[in-house]
């Protein structure tokens, strides 16, 4: 008679490096993704998952740490944006000289875009409206990925990931509520994350309001952070996302293009050389004026 093979019981799922992506104004998760596809490609190939076959050798790169390599994940702003809301957009419902063939809401309702944010800022009173909305849809995807290691943000999410980073880290409730304001967000009290590895922001800045400068205090150089400055941004003026590094500290990298999450081989391996120093370096890197790639520690 024969044995009956017993099934092979199930590896267990080996840990990845997380990082959270967090999309810009009037974009989504899934088009950040398509966006940054090329940069995804190149932190695979930066940092690949280790076999997990018996006695297989590391790929050179490698993060003994997180042996099955980089997961990004990109969720989607709670806020849709209405066509008026959104810069420079042409309605389907005007004619070809540009005037209305149906106003206000009407127009809105029938040009529905793929569009959406973390929060809108009231012009009138610098509030940023729908932000503890914003934080709880961050905090939801964190809690339903089991946690993550880093964020990653680019324009109004990069100013949101400096958020992430700064609730993230420990005593961040008592120093809002010793400055105060806006609250720490309950969503942010139940979540088992441990503070995050790094972060990197895109074309990023400060909230100026004073309600929000308790995610600011005693915050330089908690969060290992690392700032791309695009010298041609006409969107977020250079003075912004300035006072966002005076604020929480890190490296500053200014590339020669505009509003954008630039892609070349160079500010990657300045990417790549940061998370490799973030993870399996020392202490936090000093903050520089302007970071050249070649004075950084890079792979390639």
């Amino acid at each position: 008679m024969a044995t009956p093979t017993a099934a092979s019981p199930a590896l267990p799922e080996r840990r990845a490096l997380k990082i959270l992506m967090l999309h810009g104004y009037t974009q989504s998760g899934a088009s950040f993704h398509a966006k940054t596809r090329a940069l995804e490609k190149a932190l695979d190939k930066a940092f690949p998952a280790i076999p997990s076959t018996p006695n297989a050798r590391a790929p050179p790169g490698s993060l003994t740490a997180y042996p099955g390599g980089i997961r990004l994940i990109y969720p989607t702003g709670p806020h849709r944006l209405r066509p008026s809301q959104i810069p420079g957009y042409v309605s389907a419902t005007t004619t070809s000289q540009g005037g209305p063939i149906a106003a206000g809401a009407a127009a809105d309702e029938e040009d529905e875009v793929d569009a959406w944010a973390w929060w809108r800022r009231d012009d009138r009173t610098g509030i940023y409206t729908g932000l503890d909305e914003g934080v709880d849809r961050i905090a939801e995807t964190i809690c339903e990925v089991g946690g993550v290691d880093a964020v990653m943000g680019f324009s109004q999410g990069g100013a949101a990931a400096a958020m992430v980073a700064a609730l993230l880290e420990p005593g961040r409730k008592e120093k809002m509520a010793k400055a105060g304001g806006w609250k720490f967000p309950a969503s942010f009290e139940d979540l088992e994350c441990a503070p995050l590895k790094f972060g990197v922001v895109y074309s990023g800045f400060f909230a100026p309001h004073d309600d929000y400068k308790g995610l600011y205090e005693a915050c330089e150089g908690i969060t290992k952070t690392l700032h791309y400055i695009g010298g041609l941004d006409t969107v977020v003026e250079e003075s912004r996302s300035r006072g966002l590094v005076d604020r929480v500290g890190g490296d500053v990298v200014v590339h020669p293009g505009g509003h954008f999450v630039p892609i070349g081989k160079e500010w990657v391996a300045a990417l790549v050389g940061f998370i490799r120093q973030a993870i399996e370096g020392g202490g936090v890197s000093k903050k520089e004026e302007d970071a050249n790639v070649e004075d950084m520690d890079v792979p390639f």
